[in-house]
């Protein structure tokens, strides 16, 4: 591709991008969100969203004066992004990878296609009342539906934190009706939650499976022939066939999920299961196991 075949700048494009994923999925966009992820001065980042909505998309974003920042206009189309939820997630997957700086780094990266399964559907205004009410530390107001309780259910949560599994993403609260902290799926919220007034009473703190460290071991599927599984060893980096994975107590379901671990119906073929856990009995779910486990499978 010829210089002048491209119409933005690489680092203009990028710019743009994060102007229209976070005002579309947050509500609010200000200067600070550029100045603070681009390493620009707020005359430039001002100059940038003048740009944006003077040449790419005139009429996307309105400057509320009571918020102090602009907000997506009732008539906003995506014009450099797809308006896809995945696009907002992965940019809060990408930050903790991207706060290291890369000193003297040639990057020479080959061909390559990246697999990408179907993501669950979230709508934008799910997503923007879910952030707000877990960043203020507010009520949402919530209705539900799931698997086990298909017709939603009118809800009161405590969020305190987004955890991606994968290719869905879901809500870390407390649940007034179960009194107990739950997953909930953004995907299953049945229409855009409410934020209230009414600060939460509880929080990460109290969230004891949230707080809780558990280690993990890992070893390959013990039906499998020994060369096979020093093979899957070598997979994973084991040091005599065994992995210990450190997480939090309430991720546990959703990391076993993901490495094709089932406790409860082991897979008839040791060639697909691969990988079993070794340690079931020391990880402290008690009562909470059969909950835990159909949490990893999505069907709470």
């Amino acid at each position: 591709m010829k210089k002048t075949d491209w119409p933005i700048r690489w680092d203009l494009l990028l710019r743009y991008r994060l102007i229209e994923t976070i005002a579309l999925w947050e509500g609010r966009l200000t200067t600070n969100h550029i100045c603070h992820s681009f390493g620009i001065g707020r005359q430039q980042a001002s100059k940038d969203i003048n740009t944006y909505l003077r040449e790419l998309a005139p009429g996307n974003l309105v400057y509320d004066r009571h918020l102090k920042g602009y907000v997506p206009s009732s008539d906003f189309q995506p014009v450099v992004t797809r308006g896809h939820a995945e696009e907002y997630l992965d940019l809060l997957a990408r930050q903790q990878n991207l706060s290291s700086t890369f000193e003297a780094l040639e990057v020479g990266l080959p061909g390559s296609q990246v697999v990408n399964a179907p993501n669950r559907v979230v709508a934008p205004e799910t997503m923007r009342a879910v952030v707000a009410a877990t960043r203020a530390g507010r009520q949402l107001q919530a209705s539900y539906a799931s698997l086990s309780r298909p017709e939603a259910i009118e809800n009161i949560l405590e969020p305190h934190t987004l955890v991606c599994t994968g290719n869905n993403w879901h809500l870390r609260a407390w649940c007034n009706s179960s009194r107990e902290f739950r997953d909930f799926a953004l995907s299953r919220f049945h229409s855009a939650p409410t934020v209230l007034r009414q600060k939460a009473r509880h929080s990460s703190e109290q969230d004891d499976d949230w707080n809780r460290s558990v280690v993990m071991v890992i070893s390959p599927d013990h039906r499998l022939t020994e060369a096979q599984q020093n093979i899957i060893a070598l997979d994973y980096g084991m040091e005599n066939n065994r992995l210990d994975i450190e997480t939090r107590a309430a991720l546990t379901p959703y990391v076993l999920s993901q490495l094709g671990i089932t406790l409860d119906s082991r897979h008839p073929d040791p060639l697909v299961q691969q990988l079993e856990l070794t340690n079931p009995d020391h990880l402290g779910f008690g009562s909470k196991r059969e909950r835990a486990l159909k949490a990893a499978a999505g069907l709470r």
